[in-house]
């Protein structure tokens, strides 16, 4: 199994747990490195998945968006709604996981390729730290790389092409009064006087803790700013310039809107965002990860039980798509039409009267739009602007 984030390391915990022999590889040396997610779930994923105090980082009860300019939009509850995760901390505690039940875990590897012997097993090959490159013998490989899709590959066709989007993101030590005064909450940048085609983030860490990103959809017919200028001028107009950086660190999302690409090639399965999982709306991908391994755990068992044959796993795109939702392609084209429309003063302008429709509504209501996708919720307040009427 390619890949020791979310995705494959739950999937191994999984498999280790039933008695399978697995393999996990990843080209970090510490699970803890380039930890870049925003890292944001609901409470009910939290319950869900098991996840244990050491991962979370901070809960928060509210919602912040400020913008289109400098206008300020507040929502809160009277308990928690959810958490922001320590994305490093959730890795290694998830491949420890693994690891207890059996897997066994290489770090510093680099994937090359796999083929298929005549004999139906299947090699991986791999790179080591020292540079020695080197098969690994399975009856499956689970390609769980991320975007990147180093075994799976490309997904072909234009029909459906891969959308991406670039973020850059910045740990930060402040004080405690600075602290607090984003404590509780998800704070969220939109319009196009804060980031273009994009939006930024601040989220509270550990005490004196702030997590601070900007994010943006690429837009091959435009010319856009670098993302670190995005960031430094957020961090100016929201007064957290010239605090301690403790970390810096930036990632790629790509996924399809419709998924409809390969999720199998022969003994060759993609998981996570290899398969498009990830979610353009909100950028969020850790929750859906989870989820294919759910998905995926029961099917490969059954494959592995069964090896002459495998028809199980040919339901499984049908069954990850039901998992995931008929929202999830509505939210991928909302997400294309909102973030590249933010470009000027008539994006604002559409993003300004959605958000007036929405002041109304509750902080758990606004949870389950941003995170549940329930755009039905909101009827015929949304509706013009999901059409694109407005």
């Amino acid at each position: 199994m390619v890949g020791a984030g979310p995705a494959g390391a739950e999937l191994a915990r999984l498999l280790a747990l039933a008695g399978v022999d697995v393999v996990l590889v990843d080209r970090l040396s510490d699970l803890r490195q380039a930890a870049f997610s925003s890292a944001a779930l609901p409470l009910d994923a939290v319950e869900r998945y098991g996840l244990p105090p050491q991962v979370v980082a901070a809960r928060w009860s509210g919602w912040q968006l400020v913008g289109p300019g400098d206008q300020r939009r507040h929502w809160s509850a009277a308990q928690p709604l959810g958490a922001v995760l320590d994305f490093g901390a959730l890795r290694q505690w998830l491949a420890d996981q693994a690891l207890g039940w059996g897997a066994r875990l290489q770090l510093g590897v680099t994937a090359l390729g796999w083929q298929m012997e005549p004999s139906g097993s299947c090699i991986t090959w791999v790179r080591d730290g020292s540079g020695v490159r080197r098969g690994i013998r399975s009856r499956w490989v689970v390609d769980a790389s991320g975007e990147g899709r180093a075994l799976i590959g490309e997904p072909p066709g234009q029909d459906d092409p891969l959308v991406a989007g670039l973020g850059v993101e910045w740990l930060l030590q402040v004080s405690p009064e600075v602290s607090a005064a984003w404590a509780d909450r998800l704070s969220f940048f939109l319009g196009s006087h804060w980031v273009q085609q994009g939006y930024g983030w601040v989220f509270p860490m550990a005490p004196g803790q702030l997590k601070v990103g900007v994010c943006r959809l690429q837009d091959q017919g435009r010319d856009q700013r670098p993302l670190g200028q995005e960031l430094g001028a957020l961090l100016q107009r929201s007064g957290l310039e010239g605090a301690l950086v403790l970390d810096r660190h930036g990632g790629r999302i790509r996924s399809t809107v419709r998924r409809r690409e390969r999720h199998r090639q022969g003994p060759l399965i993609g998981l996570g965002d290899a398969v498009s999982t990830a979610n353009l709306l909100g950028g969020e991908g850790i929750r859906h990860a989870l989820a294919s391994a759910r998905v995926l755990a029961p099917l490969l068992l059954q494959a592995l039980a069964r090896p002459q044959d495998p028809a199980q796993l040919d339901r499984y795109p049908a069954l990850l798509r039901r998992e995931l939702g008929w929202r999830w392609s509505l939210s991928g084209r909302l997400a294309r039409r909102t973030w590249l429309g933010l470009a000027g003063e008539r994006g604002d302008r559409r993003l300004e009267r959605l958000l007036q429709g929405l002041q109304t509504t509750t902080a758990e209501d606004l949870s389950a739009l941003l995170f549940h996708y329930r755009f039905e919720r909101y009827g015929l307040k949304a509706l013009p602007y999901l059409l694109g009427w407005r």
